[in-house]
Order: structure tokens, then sequence, then C-alpha cells
């Protein structure tokens, strides 16, 4: 990790739109995203080379449809600082996973009701055919 970059704007619309903006300008991948205030304050954070964060930054902050309430590059960010967004990262997957958990966990449910629906339409179907042989 080369060097952070923030991107705080107001509305998680913008944030979407500030990130792709970011993403096609430069090579830069997303770390983790804040949602603060109900998602009124959406801060993204990127990595990736000193140059494309900062190419990166100044495009979202130039070209998205808000303008961001705050904008920070860090270059070779300190060791507690990479720790902290590591913290925001994990604590981003592992909402991920409780919500696949929670799909999967799902589908097997609406699957065995729609298994036994079609089954008991296929009942008389089966009755009927054997009562007219």
């Amino acid at each position: 990790m080369n060097s952070l970059g923030f991107v705080e704007v107001s509305g998680v619309t913008a944030a979407i739109d500030a990130l792709d903006i970011m993403c096609k300008s430069a090579d830069v991948s997303l770390v983790s995203w804040e949602r603060k205030l109900g998602g009124r304050l959406v801060t993204l954070i990127v990595t990736g080379t000193v140059s494309a964060v900062q190419a990166a930054v100044e495009n979202a902050s130039t070209q998205c449809i808000k303008k961001p309430a705050a904008t920070a590059v860090i270059a070779n960010p300190h060791p507690e600082t990479v720790k902290l967004v590591q913290l925001s990262a994990k604590r981003l997957e592992k909402a991920a996973k409780a919500s696949e958990k929670k799909t999967t966990a799902a589908k097997p449910k609406a699957q065995t009701k729609t298994a036994k629906s079609e089954t008991a339409k296929a009942k008389p179907e089966i009755e009927k055919e054997t009562k007219g042989e």
C-alpha cells in the first residue's frame, strides 16, 4: 500500500459517482467505505501509487455530482493508520459475509416450499393417469 486517498461526500449516490470517477481516472482500488449520519456522509478510501491516488482524488473532487466535504491523500501512511483502515475493511468484509449467509439461509427454505407445492400439484395428475388406465 503506497498511498491512501480519502473522499468524503454527501450521499451514497454521489459517493458511487466519485468512486466510479476515481477508478476510471487512475489505477486505484477501493479499500473500504464508511457511512455516517445514516448515509448522509460517505467516506471512500482508495489505495494505489501516490500519483494515481492524487489524480483520482483530484478528479473526483472536480467532477463528482456533489462537491466533496473533505478530501485527503496520505503518501506512505504510518503503520497505525494502515491498521485503522484495515479494521474498516475487515468490518466491511464481515458485514458482506453476514449478508451472504442470510441470503443463502433464506434460499433453501423457499426452495423446499416450492418443491412441496410442486409435489402436491403433481399428485392429482398422477392419480388421474392411474385411474384412466
